[in-house]
């Protein structure tokens, strides 16, 4: 699949915005202490994917009913689902230079129907000139996501035979739909009701 930047401008991957707080100082705390860890972009990365991923708890697997959107308080409070988790990601990416983008995928749910969009973020590292996908959604029995630029190592590769969908747009800011579910829902039931199925 060929990933598309929504915006042509690859600076525009480096913004903050509301979700992707990245000059908050939680954020640019947690950036400067993965950093001293760290040796190069590449390491950052890694160091980045892995505290989101495995510090963060999905709030579905945690059974966290609350809804966090915004990088800072996804980080403050150790909680969010798959979109709130990738704005995380995203605002440490770009707080220390790395152009991160949002994407998502269409995936159905055990019984056939469609599920809500999930979100991930793609990366573009200095001296590559190609964007990579990552998941930080979390690992659990069954899910193995891993962070990679040989080849995806995503919680769930789409299956087309049941009408599953990899999104091919980059966006630089979370996209509407799911930013209006976001930050209207006051749990995650109703989060659930609020996200779009399809974008």
């Amino acid at each position: 699949m060929e990933l598309t930047q929504q915006v042509p401008d690859v600076s525009a991957y480096l913004a903050a915005d509301d979700a992707i707080d990245h000059e908050h100082p939680l954020v640019r705390d947690t950036a400067t202490r993965l950093r001293s860890e760290t040796t190069d972009a590449y390491s950052y990365a890694e160091a980045a994917y892995c505290f989101v991923r495995d510090t963060v708890p999905h709030s579905v697997d945690s059974g966290d009913l609350r809804v966090s959107w915004r990088a800072s308080d996804v980080l403050a409070t150790r909680n969010g689902i798959c979109h709130a988790k990738a704005h995380a990601l995203a605002a440490l990416l770009r707080a220390e230079g790395i152009p991160a983008a949002l994407c998502y995928q269409g995936l159905v749910e055990d019984d056939g129907e469609p599920g809500v969009i999930h979100g991930l973020i793609a990366l573009r590292l200095p001296g590559r000139d190609r964007w990579y996908r990552q998941d930080p959604r979390g690992n659990k029995p069954g899910v193995d996501a891993q962070f990679s630029l040989d080849e995806e190592r995503l919680a769930w590769p789409v299956r087309p035979e049941l009408g599953e969908v990899d999104y091919p747009t980059l966006y630089a800011a979370p996209h509407p739909a799911v930013l209006r579910g976001l930050r209207t829902s006051a749990d995650r039931a109703e989060l659930w009701r609020a996200l779009p199925t399809a974008l």
